[in-house]
């Protein structure tokens, strides 16, 4: 898991050398005749969606729906799809859900896209087109390089088919900003997750589905119960769940979010809730400084991806081999 981390600065590297690629595909996509955007994607690919989404909102104008591929394959549901522009994120490419659902969007007039790991998979084939990770072969269970490389490449996906410059400057910024962030030490909160009865995470737009994504890998490697809330979310009800004895570890992005995130962090620390804070005045883990809040939460993975690996060693746990759990997981 620590060796595949490491690896994601160049992974990212790599898909800003093929940025020409993503602009070709996006010329072929008017999206004056785009009404939604359909993502889907499982686990740490849904994750990816939930960061997309907040691109293809904020920066295109689309509404977006994050569909459940049993809608198809338990219901039998035939969706009007009709010139939607879907989008599959999937690392191996091979679970029989997300096919079904791929080819049944395609079927339906949908503009479909894979974003996937493995170019000759089953998801890749059903797609019309392809956006190749290449991220290399992942051999610990969680997954690390290609997460954090089906956030980047949706990034430039977006940004291809908004022209958006200053993003594309931003993205290209990213594989150095990976590597730096990938030096930081979060110990402090691994320390705290050891001995705790279950995590929260949280953060708001950008940053939630890297939030939820940190919670999975707290969940599936260290065996701890993690949940991610919105900090909005988080200061209503799920508040009168967080302690003294529930670590909280927050993501705060120099956006318009931002102040909700600190508001929630100084009434957390008021009731002297262990919380620990990546990003803004108020941070307590070490963090390289604000860039574009789209990019920073992409590279706020590394460093925690790093720091629940070592604290699974910490707790006599292996991080690459989970109990249960396969690389692939094949739903219907």
């Amino acid at each position: 898991m620590a060796a595949e981390a490491a690896e994601i600065p160049r992974v990212l590297a790599d898909i800003v050398a093929r940025r020409a690629s993503f602009a070709e595909l996006a010329g072929r996509i008017d999206l004056r005749t785009v009404p939604v955007a359909v993502l889907c994607g499982r686990g740490s690919s849904g994750h990816a969606a939930a960061h997309m989404r907040y691109l293809v909102e904020t920066r295109l104008g689309i509404p977006v729906s994050e569909t459940a591929p049993s809608v198809v394959t338990a219901y039998g549901a035939d969706l009007k799809l009709d010139g939607a522009l879907f989008v599959v994120i999937s690392q191996s490419g091979k679970s029989p859900d997300l096919v079904a659902a791929t080819k049944a969007a395609r079927a339906a007039g949908a503009r479909t896209v894979a974003l996937v790991n493995e170019e000759d998979s089953p998801v890749a084939k059903a797609a019309e087109h392809v956006i190749a990770l290449r991220a290399g072969r992942e051999k610990s269970v969680a997954a690390t390089k290609s997460v954090a490389a089906s956030m980047f490449a949706a990034a430039e996906f977006v940004a291809a088919l908004a022209g958006d410059s200053r993003l594309l400057d931003a993205l290209a910024r990213v594989p150095g900003r990976a590597a730096s962030a990938l030096q930081l030490e979060w110990g402090r909160a691994g320390e705290a997750l050891a001995g705790a009865p279950c995590v929260y995470v949280t953060s708001r737009g950008y940053g939630l589905g890297p939030a939820r994504e940190i919670a999975l890998k707290c969940a599936e490697t260290l065996r701890l119960p993690a949940l991610a809330f919105s900090s909005a979310e988080l200061l209503h009800g799920p508040r009168a769940a967080v302690t003294t004895r529930t670590p909280v570890l927050a993501l705060r992005l120099g956006d318009p979010t931002a102040g909700g995130v600190d508001t929630l962090v100084r009434d957390l620390r008021a009731a002297r809730v262990p919380v620990f804070l990546a990003g803004g005045p108020l941070t307590d883990l070490p963090w390289i400084g604000d860039d574009d809040p789209a990019c920073d939460a992409i590279s706020m993975l590394g460093p925690a991806y790093l720091m629940i690996e070592r604290t699974a060693r910490t707790m006599g746990f292996d991080p690459d081999r989970p109990p249960h759990l396969s690389k692939v997981t094949e739903t219907l």
